[in-house]
């Protein structure tokens, strides 16, 4: 194989593949970039200039109006904790009850997976599950936002058919070791499930990050929105306050730059999240995916 790519048509296949990669990454960055700077540009400058990386005047008046308030910050910490607690309950809930539905043995297994199916099939409904949590008590809560999502259950039947690939040698020799079940999980099946655990930590961090619709079904104390939603309705309702947002409206806010600086807001900081699971996030990525 690598005296191929030594060869005339390899390094043109190289060649080719650099670019082509190049590009594609090109044409993925550069949008971003695009509202990076025009964040930072004024109304008249996005108005009549297409595209530009770089705006000729660099602005801060769609941050200034951003973090007028306190409510930004505050939002943006709720968001982190929703999404840190989440992210943990969710691995925790998905791991434990994932492990055991991969063990054969498992008394009602196949009625439990059926179920899971089904719950992938048929929702009770969003007018049945606020219902469900207002009777739990939830409301004004930001477990209304983590406990009715915990487990997603296409995630959980990825992480079982990985622990169910595990070689079944491994739980044999810890058992004689003397380990119970709950040892030979902690300490054999979790330390070789960290691509599983790198990669679904990943997905439920985005998922509660990006979530606004269980904020604005479930929470109606403004001072407990999270990001996204309160940074929907700085975009919605620019020239009208709402709640906190009211001390921000203290001059005509600029729509338009105002928009990319939210766009930058909210992805910047799960963006951070990434290169720490990066090491084992481009093997977990193919769970799941057929072998030969």
């Amino acid at each position: 194989m690598h005296r191929m790519h030594n060869t005339g048509p390899g390094r043109v296949f190289d060649i080719f593949n650099h670019v082509f990669l190049a590009v594609v990454a090109l044409i993925t960055v550069v949008p971003f970039l695009y509202i990076i700077g025009g964040s930072f540009a004024t109304e008249s400058e996005i108005a009549t200039r297409s595209f530009f990386v770089i705006p000729n005047e660099i602005t801060t008046a769609a941050y200034d109006y951003i973090f007028s308030t306190d409510a930004v910050l505050r939002s943006l910490g709720i968001s982190i904790l929703i999404t840190v607690l989440g992210t943990a309950v969710s691995m925790i809930l998905t791991l434990t009850m994932a492990y055991p539905l991969s063990r054969k043995t498992m008394v009602g297994r196949n009625f439990i997976l059926n179920l899971i199916l089904f719950s992938m099939l048929f929702g009770g409904g969003m007018i049945p599950t606020y219902l469900l949590v207002k009777g739990l008590g939830l409301l004004d809560s930001i477990w209304a936002l983590i406990l009715p999502v915990a487990i997603n259950p296409f995630n959980l039947i990825i992480v079982k058919t990985f622990f169910q690939e595990l070689p079944k040698e491994l739980e044999d020799a810890s058992k004689i070791d003397g380990c119970t079940e709950f040892q030979t999980f902690w300490r054999v099946m979790l330390p070789l499930s960290k691509p599983v655990i790198a990669t679904f930590t990943l997905f439920y961090a985005v998922f509660y990050w990006n979530d606004f619709f269980q904020a604005l079904l479930y929470l109606t104390d403004t001072t407990k929105w999270p990001i996204q939603l309160l940074l929907q309705q700085l975009v919605m309702v620019a020239n009208m306050g709402i709640g906190d947002l009211q001390e921000a409206q203290l001059y005509e806010p600029p729509e338009e730059s105002v928009k990319l600086a939210v766009i930058v807001i909210a992805t910047v900081p799960i963006l951070l999240f990434y290169p720490f699971l990066q090491k084992h996030f481009a093997k977990g990525v193919m769970l799941g995916s057929v072998k030969g």
